[in-house]
């Protein structure tokens, strides 16, 4: 006999909590049920030491076209209000000073001409154009032992949210428990999902569920599983391990340094953890790797399933490592991991964030980094810098590349209308209360507050009004 359940989402990280929690508090469906094959909830790419801990807004990431800030704008205002609404006592999150550095003049040129005439001055209100003094109020290490004849500018904003992700997710599932008919199950691996004539079975290694819909939110392994069903024939994965290294305490909030045309990985940029600000990690880098979990030899098979072995997954692979930009980064990145001579290498990244850093300062962060699945379209044989879905018949794979986490409750929402689309009952979305729950606590730029640098409580960063 298998327990029936309306929905079941599979995968325990950002993305599936995001969606558990917003079907249970927002939608009238009556049983969902969660699955995820750690013993505690966000346990990979999701947890802490993970990721960047940054909430993208698309105001410093100077890879983001206008278009593609606005849409990720909305999706990182709902997770800040969300934050801003549960989190008073910063459990969860920290508020401080974040910025992109321009350094030259070819680099401060980019800047004012994305913060004056590509519109990005006028989208973000609170975004700041700030010189050298300014820079040097807020990050002195930034400015300290720099060029003084160099030209110095950062575009730079307070709501530098970074944020345990880890914490968020068991806070959703945490509400969403909350809810009558809400069934979450750890420590449970999926085996199979099969496609019924009335529905699905979902296999695990403690009892099957008969489900009406399913939604796959496992990141890498959302691929994996849509493949075995017979989905995303046309695409593949690109696995690329982040890792960072740590110092003492240097920065006071993020400082992002200007992005890599053409490659989908955030830029280097240094912060204070969100939990300890007496450490600054500065990375990410970013190792092509054939494993779909850091540390995991287990995936190894798992990435040939989605790899494919067919002649467009080669001949994708071929063209994108080939290109005169991404294959020396590649390469570049493989070198940071060698013990001592790594660190050598990727010294002068962190010298553009803090110039006056030596060798000896930094070290490689242990135990830190995920994988993130870049997305290949073996169509097109190139990387699709998008977030990728696949919709069947009652059942979404959810992929989520970068910025996936920031937008996680964005992406929930406009999954709701799918996922009520599989169901035969007429479930109905209160998005209104979705809304007054979320984005409804962002604080805007026009409100009378006034905003800081960093934390209420944290007295390192002077005090500034919004614009």
């Amino acid at each position: 006999m298998s327990e029936h359940t309306d929905l079941v989402i599979v995968g325990g990280g950002i993305s599936g909590a995001s969606l558990l929690y917003t079907v249970a508090k927002f939608t009238d469906v009556d049983d969902i049920t969660l699955i995820e094959k750690e013993r505690e909830i966000a346990a990979i790419n999701s947890h802490r030491t993970n990721n960047s801990q940054t909430l993208h807004f698309g105001d410093i990431e100077t890879n983001y076209t206008l278009e593609k800030a606005k849409e990720v704008k909305e999706g990182a205002e709902l997770l800040a209000g969300y934050l801003e609404g549960t989190d008073p006592d910063r459990e969860m999150h920290s508020k401080r000073s974040k910025m992109v550095l321009g350094v030259g003049d070819e680099e401060v040129a980019k800047l004012e001409e994305r913060y004056h005439e590509n519109g990005f001055g006028d989208l973000f209100g609170k975004l700041r154009e700030i010189g050298r003094d300014e820079i040097a109020e807020l990050e002195p290490k930034v400015v300290e032992g720099r060029d003084p004849d160099r030209e110095l500018k950062a575009l730079q904003t307070p709501d530098g949210y970074v944020v345990d992700y880890g914490a968020v997710a068991k806070s959703f599932v945490d509400e969403a428990r909350d809810e009558e008919g809400v069934s979450v199950h750890l420590g449970t691996t999926v085996t199979n999902v099969d496609e019924e004539s009335d529905g699905f079975t979902v296999e695990t290694d403690d009892g099957d569920f008969a489900a009406d819909a399913v939604v796959v939110a496992a990141g890498s392994h959302s691929l994996q599983f849509a493949k075995e069903m017979g989905y995303g024939e046309d695409m593949s994965l690109l696995p690329v391990a982040g890792s960072f290294f740590l110092a003492d305490d240097l920065l006071n909030g993020k400082v992002y340094t200007l992005q890599m045309k053409k490659l989908p990985f955030a830029a280097v940029h240094g912060d204070a953890d969100v939990h300890d600000e007496g450490v600054t990690r500065f990375g990410p880098t970013a190792k092509v790797v054939p494993a779909l979990e850091r540390g995991e030899l287990s995936t190894v098979s798992d990435f040939a399933d989605v790899f494919g072995f067919s002649p467009a997954s080669f001949l994708s692979y071929a063209n994108i490592l080939s290109d005169r930009i991404l294959f020396p980064y590649v390469v570049r990145n493989l070198v940071y991991d060698i013990p001592e001579i790594g660190k050598r290498a990727f010294l002068p990244d962190v010298q553009k964030v803090v110039p006056s850093i030596d060798v000896d300062d930094i070290e490689r962060a242990k135990g830190y980094g995920g994988v993130r699945p870049q997305i290949v379209n073996t169509k097109t044989k190139e990387l699709d810098m998008g977030e990728a879905k696949i919709t069947g018949d009652g059942i979404l794979f959810n992929i989520t590349p970068s910025p996936g986490a920031s937008t996680a409750l964005k992406n929930a929402m406009t999954d709701i209308e799918t996922v009520l689309g599989f169901l035969d009952e007429d479930y109905e979305f209160d998005e209104v209360a979705f809304r007054d729950a979320t984005i409804g606590n962002f604080p805007r730029a026009d409100e009378t507050s006034v905003e800081t640098g960093a934390d209420a409580d944290d007295d390192r960063v002077p005090a500034e009004a919004d614009d």
